[in-house]
């Protein structure tokens, strides 16, 4: 890919790079979308229906089976060159942060550290009781301390994003030289909004996506391709294939 030479330069030259990444960086790794995931015995449930607190309530071994499942789907995952190449990214500004939409880890498995989970990880399990994270539990998904319903630490449809989460998001968005939104389908509040106030308060704005959002028209340079196709040419034209 050819990019525009304006974009190279002021990667180099910039101090804080942020990034927000969405479901199309972990699709070529084979991490179904939200609603792709429905098939087999699945096929019949709405996804808006079991990734909520009440669904919760009214049944909670449904809502744990069908994560259970969703886990085995994202276990046999790996990431791919474009989180690889974000993990090379990250080493050249002086300041980096990474923020997901996605709650597959990936990033973490590439080498990232301190990713900003916007809607948290289904890889981790906590007590709906009392919050506590939880490792080890045996026969049916309780809690060892309290008895709760175990579940998975994500934002469900109705909840509360994790405040410190959102605060370091924005705070990114509003302090750096470069804000790359990558794979995203710029219709998720609030994390659709990081990229506006990015470039309300001046900074550059690239979005990375195989076709146009609705963010598209608001981004200084839009590149259009796969991220795992794009981010490490990106990363290469501006830094060479010197990783620090």
């Amino acid at each position: 890919m050819i990019f525009p030479p304006e974009l190279l330069t002021i990667m180099r030259k910039c101090d804080y790079i942020a990034v927000l990444t969405g479901a199309g960086t972990s699709a070529e790794s084979g991490v179904p979308t939200f609603r792709d995931a429905q098939t087999g015995l699945w096929a019949k449930y709405d996804p808006q229906e079991l990734a909520t607190p009440e669904a919760f309530t009214h049944n909670p071994q449904l809502v744990w089976d069908w994560y259970a499942w969703r886990r085995e789907l994202v276990a046999e995952s790996a990431p791919n060159p474009g989180h690889f190449a974000l993990a090379d990214m990250a080493s050249h500004p002086a300041r980096f942060t990474l923020i997901t939409q996605n709650v597959d880890g990936l990033h973490q498995q590439a080498g990232n550290d301190g990713v900003l989970e916007l809607h948290g990880s289904i890889r981790r399990i906590r007590c709906s009781q009392d919050d506590r994270i939880v490792t080890e539990w045996s026969g049916d998904p309780r809690c060892p301390d309290c008895g709760g319903w175990l579940r998975p630490d994500v934002v469900w449809f109705g909840e509360n994003l994790p405040a410190d989460a959102l605060q370091f998001a924005s705070q990114a968005a509003r302090g750096c030289d470069i804000f790359l939104t990558i794979g995203t389908s710029g219709l998720v509040q609030p994390a659709a909004s990081l990229p506006l106030i990015a470039a309300e308060k001046g900074a550059v704005t690239v979005e990375i996506n195989v076709e146009d959002t609705p963010l598209s028209r608001f981004m200084d340079f839009t590149l259009h391709g796969k991220s795992g196709e794009v981010l490490p040419e990106l990363v290469t034209a501006v830094w060479g294939n010197d990783s620090a």
